[in-house]
């Protein structure tokens, strides 16, 4: 069977450009691929005859020979087993295409697609403790954070005076090797770039090849009002430095507010336990009580007042981390007992005691009848 005209396989007039003729075999190769045509038993077929015909038309002196003299130019032995589209023709289309079949998934595009980009920096975490005064006003703090940065030696390239990078030999450039065998192509990192694409002849003497050193920086943090524990604030490009000029990371700062020892705080609203004297929670009056910003607030407590009895003082809590509004404080009574009574005290008491039973002859009665129990037991 007589072959086809290499430009009648892949579409072309005679006078095509190198350009055009890639273009075109890219375009076939796609089309004629026999994964994408399982349902064709001819596929395979019309892809080697394509790759065939790009093999020689790519190649200026080959074009050349078979633009004068045709398919006899190639014909008894002048390269048939290169170009005859045995099985290596057919493994070597295969890897001139992957990129291009699958660039979109594996994350290039085109021949180069397998190359890394420099790599990014990692992300860096730090925690900061606050007290709740600082969570209520809000402050500027200046943290130093460990963490790498660029190499001012080689300005982040990792070579000796900032010299360029060399193309990999092993790679040409690519970050992925390939190997062959049969019909599957198996692709991976470049052992000599670790792939990157580049190699460096002289590593920079500072930060030995990296681009960047260990050193600690002095960065200012804006806290803003309301934060809790949890609250994460992130500094877009204050993390660690790429490698060899990569963007740098993130930095992550995890607050925590430190336990306060007056008040409990329950999201914008805080508590409080305030101590009462048992005369002014029986008879009412009025006390002071400190509050988060540093003042202090007056609080009427009505007569009759007992432990554990809650008050409200209106936004005197935290303020809202989104700006709304700010929280209440709630205080809780607590009525004091008194100690260490003079003879004076105790007998004003016990008067008090009198008259309280006077003031009520059930309570009475039932104090009489506890005491007749406890005297009969006795006897």
């Amino acid at each position: 069977m007589s072959k086809r005209d290499y430009y009648d396989v892949l579409g072309l007039s005679k006078g095509a450009s190198p350009d055009e003729i890639k273009k075109a075999y890219r375009q076939k190769a796609k089309e004629l691929h026999p994964d994408r045509n399982s349902g064709n038993p001819n596929a395979e077929a019309q892809f080697k005859e394509a790759n065939e015909a790009h093999e020689i038309l790519k190649d200026a002196e080959k074009k050349a020979a078979y633009d004068r003299y045709g398919h006899a130019a190639f014909e008894g032995g002048m390269g048939g087993g290169r170009h005859g589209g045995g099985q290596g023709d057919f493994a070597s289309a295969f890897s001139d295409v992957f990129d291009d079949l699958f660039g979109d998934f594996m994350g290039g595009g085109g021949r180069g697609g397998g190359r890394q980009r420099a790599a990014r920096g990692a992300d860096l975490r730090y925690n900061l403790r606050v007290t709740l005064e600082d969570s209520f006003a809000g402050l500027q703090k200046t943290i130093q954070v460990p963490t790498s940065v660029q190499c001012e030696s080689c300005s982040g390239s990792g070579a000796e005076g900032g010299a360029e990078p060399t193309t990999c030999p092993t790679c040409s450039g690519m970050g992925k090797v390939r190997a062959t065998q049969g019909f599957f192509t198996v692709e991976r990192t470049c052992p000599t770039c670790s792939g990157l694409g580049q190699t460096i002849k002289n590593p920079c003497k500072t930060c030995a090849g990296a681009g960047r050193v260990n050193k600690e920086r002095a960065l200012s943090v804006n806290i803003p009002k309301g934060v809790e524990t949890g609250t994460r604030i992130r500094l877009a490009g204050e993390g660690e430095a790429g490698l060899r000029g990569g963007p740098p990371g993130d930095l992550y700062i995890f607050i925590e507010v430190a336990p306060h020892k007056l008040f409990e705080r329950d999201g914008v609203h805080l508590h409080c336990r305030v101590p009462v004297s048992m005369i002014v929670a029986a008879l009412g009056g009025t006390i002071e009580v400190p509050t988060i910003d540093g003042g202090r607030s007056r609080v009427s407590i009505p007569n009759g007042s007992q432990s554990g009895r809650q008050m409200r003082l209106r936004s005197k809590g935290m303020p809202s981390l989104r700006g709304q509004g700010q929280g209440d404080m709630f205080i809780e009574l607590a009525v004091e007992t008194p100690v260490n009574l003079t003879s004076k005290q105790k007998e004003l008491l016990r008067e008090f005691e009198d008259l309280s039973e006077d003031n009520n002859p059930e309570s009475k009665s039932f104090f009489k009848s506890v005491k007749g129990f406890w005297d009969s037991m006795k006897g």
